[in-house]
């Protein structure tokens, strides 16, 4: 979800927020967002020093990738190609190196909050329940659990798999790891039942959160975008977190822990995608019509969708609710003005697709 979404609860909003309120908002979202990039700056630049120029590689909604050893190691999980790759540049003994993040990789749980994923810190924790088990086995063919068969499948991936590459001075050792064929729906199975929770609770289709999740972050919750957008449905908390904090009648924002844990996460972007289907966009009648709406402002936002209609909200309404669907879902994808927005639609829409055929 982008940062410039609102976000509220089907609840009723609170509207009577007095003005300094409101200013006190827009100064705390200039200040997080300020205070966002400086760290953003900062981390790429620690990374280019060590690295180089073309060998920064941040963390974003599909990617993991998590620097340990003073910058000289990475993980990297790309949940879009199903692949976990470590890398070192590490000048003494980088296979011991590789080793340990390999085994620290297949052994990390899943508390995303508990991982800084801008710093170089060796906080992953190696946990009972590992986050990637069943999303990769070994070379028998068994999915990873214990310390004792990561280390042993790290021994043979660095004895059959260990490849080098030049980047300026440096030399680059890495393993590469293919993730199971079926790995998107083994995460997504670890969600099924929070959907099924907030799909009851809100009144939102499940398989429209689950093409959602899906498109925003591939299942990955530790997920984060350059907007710091955060979790399975990519909430950025100093914007729509606070507007669900408000509609709630609370002061402040959730914190990126709150956002990290999956269960919150998924309540809080089905709320959105609640009040977008029943009040925001409310007003279309063709409940198909309304759904291509729907998903196209959770990219971008309800008044930009219905600004490529008319300028005016209840014109806007008429001339799509004289419009059959095919003609709404034609003129989103070409129309509006954001081409991100555009394919979103198309993306959402086609995973929808597969999630009402199970």
């Amino acid at each position: 979800m982008k940062k410039f979404l609102a976000l509220a609860l089907v609840v009723p909003l609170l509207i009577s927020c007095s003005s300094k309120k409101e200013d006190a908002y827009n100064e705390a979202f200039v200040k997080d967002t300020n205070g966002f990039d400086i760290l953003m700056g900062q981390f790429a630049h620690n990374i280019e020093n060590i690295w180089g120029m073309k060998e920064v590689l941040i963390a974003g909604p599909k990617d993991y990738v998590k620097y340990t050893d003073r910058y000289l190691t990475r993980s990297h999980i790309n949940f879009d190609d199903g692949t976990i790759t470590v890398e070192t540049i590490a000048g003494t003994d980088p296979a011991a190196h590789l080793r340990q993040a390999i085994i620290t990789t297949l052994l990390m749980g899943d508390d995303p909050g508990s991982i800084d994923l801008y710093s170089d810190t060796n906080d992953v924790l190696i946990s009972k329940m590992p986050f990637l088990y069943g999303q990769v086995v070994d070379n028998t063919g068994q999915p990873i659990r214990w310390e004792g068969r990561a280390a042993k499948f790290a021994d043979y991936l660095l004895q059959t798999h260990l490849k080098s590459r030049k980047t300026g001075l440096k030399i680059v050792y890495s393993v590469t790891i293919n993730l199971v064929p079926n790995h998107l729906d083994k995460r997504a199975h670890k969600y099924i039942g929070m959907v099924r929770k907030a799909s009851k609770k809100y009144g939102v289709d499940e398989s429209l959160i689950l093409a959602i999740m899906q498109t925003e972050s591939s299942f990955n919750p530790y997920a984060v975008s350059h907007a710091d957008a955060l979790g399975l449905m990519q909430v950025v908390q100093h914007s729509a977190g606070v507007d669900v904090f408000k509609a709630q009648g609370k002061w402040g924002k959730p914190s990126r822990s709150y956002l990290f844990d999956p269960e919150s996460n998924i309540d809080t972007g089905t709320a959105y995608l609640a009040i977008l289907q029943d009040s925001y966009l409310g007003g279309i009648d063709n409940p198909t019509s309304r759904r291509y709406a729907v998903i196209t402002a959770y990219n971008g936002g309800a008044g930009s969708v219905l600004r490529v209609f008319n300028s005016d909200k209840q014109r806007a309404f008429s001339i799509i609710n004289s419009m059959g669907a095919d003609d709404v879902y034609q003129t989103l994808t070409t129309r509006h003005p954001s081409s991100e927005s555009r394919r979103y639609l198309y993306k959402v829409n086609t995973a929808q697709k597969s999630y009402r055929r199970r």
